[in-house]
């Protein structure tokens, strides 16, 4: 049996089987929309398969409304993790050199592994606020580089990158014939309009060649994670070709999420304001719970529902494993974003819920320091 066969997501394992808790703040996005706030018409919804081929036209006008970007530039896919897939598998073959960040969210470098693509890595340090360097991306690129990997706002530390490096980052790759693709499904949590977007940006570069493929979904800010709607924003002779790739895997979406897809785009504002204000509640306690620990350290992201703290003395692991058996509490471990002496901490769930996770997870560092 060959080596790709065998390839797994060791992360995506462990959160279908190991992060669900009493108090869970191992999730990344907004807690999901309960059906009585969804503006379902049920009269509205199909079970038979669309028609319309390639994309559903009211789905890819309002994407293509949400976004800025033009029709035939937008490929829908089940989720920003298949978005991802499909973008990888439509740049890469085998043996192809990627630039993907570190730490990085797993199941990216997972799927370059399974593409048989060469990986190399470009730094997000602790020490310097996770940005990246651009002059350090130019040094590693060779000429075989076909893909850099980024994700914005970063995961696991929430770190934004800002336009002015992801122009440089573009601009690098137009010369060198690569690609970049940002998964962006955090960037919308700024809550900012002229929030740097990479297709965007890439529009407006030199050149009609825009190097960027960009990624993102309604499951994070949105808690529509159960519509599964992601999409790829990529120049229309990719876009095309990711659209027939696709065939491969899942020819034919579920029209009736496709259809609710379309009502979620027309009530965006109301779910989007429901994450702004829950945030904002939830990153009050955030910060008064990392004012108080003198034990981690952590850089704290401008938006998003994500940080990465560290310990200042151990490895996470055991901090892990007493927090979930001793308090009923979950968080990520940091193994699985290659940064051991960290865990990934989620605050997007009910404000009630947070605060008393975030007490359970002082009182198991108290019993981890001996106090």
């Amino acid at each position: 049996m060959s080596s790709a066969r065998q390839m797994r997501s060791k992360y995506m394992e462990w959160a279908k089987t190991c992060s669900q808790a009493p108090f869970n703040l191992a999730t990344s996005g907004i807690m999901n929309v309960p059906i009585s706030e969804f503006p379902l018409s049920v009269a509205d919804l199909e079970v038979t398969t669309s028609a319309s081929g390639y994309g559903y036209p009211p789905l890819q006008e309002r994407l293509a409304r949400h976004t800025g970007a033009p029709e035939e530039c937008i490929v829908v896919a089940t989720g920003t993790s298949m978005a991802n897939h499909l973008a990888m598998a439509a740049v890469l073959k085998s043996g192809d050199e990627v630039l993907i960040e570190e730490p990085a969210y797993g199941p990216l470098l997972d799927v370059a592994s399974y593409l048989g693509a060469r990986v190399k890595r470009i730094s997000r340090k602790f020490e310097s606020a996770f940005a990246l360097d651009s002059g350090e991306i130019a040094a590693t690129m060779t000429a075989d580089t076909r893909l850099i990997v980024l994700t914005n706002l970063h995961n696991p530390s929430g770190a934004l990158l800002d336009a002015e490096t992801l122009r440089e980052i573009g601009q690098m790759a137009r010369r060198a014939g690569a690609r970049v693709l940002v998964d962006e499904v955090y960037v919308e949590m700024l809550f900012d309009p002229d929030a740097p977007f990479s297709f965007r940006i890439g529009q407006a570069l030199a050149g009609s060649d825009n190097p960027f493929i960009a990624t993102s979904s309604l499951t994070k800010l949105y808690g529509l994670s159960g519509l599964r709607c992601g999409w790829i924003l990529a120049a229309p002779d990719l876009a095309r070709r990711i659209w027939l790739l696709n065939d491969l895997f899942g020819s034919v979406a579920a029209h009736s999420a496709e259809r609710m897809s379309v009502m979620a785009f027309d009530g965006l504002e109301q779910f989007r304001e429901r994450a702004k204000t829950l945030l904002a509640q939830n990153r009050r306690l955030l910060d008064d719970f990392l004012d108080s620990r003198e034990d981690l350290e952590c850089f704290r992201p401008p938006a998003g529902t994500v940080c990465f703290p560290r310990l200042r003395d151990d490895d996470s692991e055991a901090f892990v494993r007493l927090l979930r058996n001793e308090y009923e509490t979950s968080v990520v471990p940091g193994r699985f974003f290659e940064m051991p002496r960290h865990f990934r901490l989620g605050i997007g769930g009910q404000t009630e819920g947070l605060r008393a996770g975030l007490e359970r997870l002082s009182d198991a560092l108290d019993e981890l320091g001996g106090e």
